[in-house]
């Protein structure tokens, strides 16, 4: 039972007790991170508020049942992210917001939060040391085998394993990054002039690398369940491989796709391979989301891969800065035409960080991490979902698309936002424009939320009730200053 005479030695708030004694119950990770963890949540749920007391460090330990260090660890950490605040002999108290003065929330940025109940500082710390003990540090710091040794093929192979199953490591390619990946792909199997067909709302990445490498773009009508196999057909008889601007790769996301947070189905799925095949068509699937998707469809490259390069990043899954990615190639001569390009401009990831991943997936740590990352997204989610209502597609990753009322326009509202402190990212961020067969660039009025790129919880939830608050005024009959 818990002792309200060690948290409240007047009783005049014996409440505090009741709250309190529920800091380290569920969860994981260290504990004193899940003290923060609980702060934070209960802040951001109103159970907590600013400026009341927090309890004293040992009446606390006493209560929780742990050792005083704990404690003091999770309150030093909590006092960093401006969830406490120090009065000197008044004792300890919840921080009041400082989100009016702290620069713009970003929430436009698709990063995977920090992972639920996992020190970072600590993991990085403890990896790196362990990488030097392991290697010679002269190798990590000189050049490297262009699309990864064997060994690091083989960890790739591992870690495409729950997406893909077993798969020979010789189809593997180890790449700085997907973007890369994606450029590479583009220049080994399409020409000048070739088209490379797509949904039309999509990654913004795909129509850069297609223009900087003079091809071209053509789009393709989807539904709810995503890109039309009709449709598709459509545009390969548009875009005949014989012809001048031949069709020739065909870019996809089906899972979570970016930025709609919509899924394929599998039957979907098999019907797009069977338009690809009968076309000619190969296929990109670049799979960022699926680990976090709730019973997702097997990828394309799973279901046919002759048909399909499959590319997959540890940047949304674990974090940006390492910068590791990796593609699955259909056979061993698309992966000499896919080496030979990404050779051109990336001639290996960058050793340190690119062996600190592997040994994170071939130690656990990369799946710890992940399971980390997991928590903190689907929390998160739940978190819009309470603050914002239902969006469209998944709440599931690291985006939402929401859908605007009649009186916002896409880009009027994240110029609004902007103005009050908030980064969100418009639908015409992601049309590339004129599609094919006719098909204008998509009529989606909608922005994509990220839910990742803000570390504190209690930023991101004021963040949204801000949004909310946005989102809910009729601005149409005002005049607005935009920038």
């Amino acid at each position: 039972m818990a002792r309200t005479d060690l948290i409240d030695p007047d009783n005049t708030a014996p409440e505090w007790a009741r709250t309190w004694a529920s800091a380290l119950q569920g969860g994981s990770g260290p504990r004193y991170l899940r003290l923060v963890d609980f702060i934070e949540c209960a802040v951001a749920e109103g159970t907590l508020t600013p400026g009341e007391r927090v309890p004293a460090q040992r009446a606390l330990a006493a209560l929780l049942g742990v050792d005083l260090t704990t404690i003091t660890r999770g309150f030093n950490e909590a006092r960093r992210r401006a969830l406490i605040e120090a009065r000197g002999p008044l004792g300890t108290f919840i921080a009041a917001p400082r989100a009016a003065l702290e620069r713009r929330v970003d929430l436009s940025m698709n990063i995977p939060p920090p992972p639920a109940g996992i020190d970072t500082d600590a993991l990085l710390r403890e990896g790196l040391s362990r990488l030097l003990l392991r290697s010679d540090a002269d190798l990590l710091m000189t050049y490297h085998i262009g699309g990864g040794s064997a060994a690091d093929c083989a960890t790739g192979a591992k870690w495409l394993e729950p997406m893909l199953g077993k798969i020979d490591p010789a189809r593997i390619m180890v790449c700085s990054g997907a973007q890369a990946a994606l450029a590479a792909l583009i220049l080994a199997f399409t020409g000048p002039g070739d088209t490379v067909l797509s949904e039309p709302l999509v990654y913004p990445g795909l129509p850069h690398a297609v223009a900087q490498l003079g091809r071209r773009l053509e789009t393709v009508a989807t539904d709810a369940d995503g890109m039309l196999p009709d449709a598709l057909e459509a545009a390969c008889r548009l875009h005949d491989l014989d012809g001048p601007h031949g069709a020739r790769l065909l870019y996809l996301n089906p899972t979570l796709q970016n930025p709609t947070a919509r899924t394929m189905p599998e039957a979907r799925r098999r019907a797009i391979l069977a338009v690809a095949a009968r076309c000619g068509l190969r296929i990109v699937e670049d799979d960022p989301y699926w680990r976090f998707a709730p019973d997702a469809p097997p990828p394309l490259a799973r279901l046919a891969p002759a048909q399909v390069c499959y590319l997959s990043t540890l940047s949304k899954t674990l974090s940006p800065g390492l910068r590791t990615a990796f593609l699955a190639l259909p056979d061993a001569a698309s992966h000499v035409r896919a080496l030979a390009a990404l050779r051109t401009f990336s001639l290996m990831a960058a050793p340190l960080t690119n062996a600190l991943a592997l040994q994170w997936i071939e130690d656990g740590t990369a799946a710890h991490i992940f399971a980390g990352v997991r928590a903190e997204a689907q929390a998160r989610q739940r978190m819009a979902a309470q603050t914002l209502g239902p969006a469209t597609g998944e709440n599931a990753g690291i985006h939402l698309w929401y859908a605007l009322p009649s009186y916002w326009q896409a880009r009027e509202l994240a110029a609004t936002a902007s103005t009050e402190g908030l980064a969100v990212a418009p639908s015409t961020a992601f049309e590339p424009g004129a599609g094919a067969a006719g098909n204008t660039a998509s009529a989606a009025n909608a922005i994509r939320i990220s839910l990742g790129a803000t570390v504190e919880r209690t930023r991101l939830q004021a963040a949204l009730r801000r949004l909310s608050t946005l989102l809910a005024s009729d601005r149409s009959a005002s005049a607005q200053v935009l920038v």
